[in-house]
């Protein structure tokens, strides 16, 4: 069973980009599952799976990242979306037929090329 979460935003919101990212991160429960990461114009940049989705998304807007591929990637994502699923491997696998199916940019490995 795999249950989607999304997150209304309000358009008059002040925050913008990142910042508004993390105002959002708390609200993103502690399970397993996969993050879509979104550039400017929603499309799918970067798809990754977690044991703790809180934790993994917000490792990306900490500000030691030291990794340049990593620093090119959340220098485009906008928003993000994720999909709670009942483990580990669920997301395991999830994130495999997602990746192949929309090509993420930033996704290197598990390409189907």
């Amino acid at each position: 069973m795999v249950a989607m979460i999304q997150y209304q935003r309000n358009l008059s919101d002040t925050l913008l980009g990142k910042e508004l990212i993390k105002s959002y991160i708390e609200d993103i429960p502690n399970y397993p599952g996969i993050y879509r990461m979104l550039d400017i114009d929603k499309k799918i940049i970067y798809i990754g799976k977690a044991k703790n989705l809180q934790n993994r998304v917000k490792s990306y807007f900490q500000k030691n990242l030291e990794d340049i591929k990593t620093k090119a990637l959340v220098a485009k994502i906008n928003d993000f979306e994720v999909i709670l699923t009942q483990s580990e491997a669920e997301a395991l696998i999830l994130e495999s037929i997602l990746i192949k199916r929309h090509k993420p940019r930033y996704n290197i490995q598990l390409r189907d090329d």
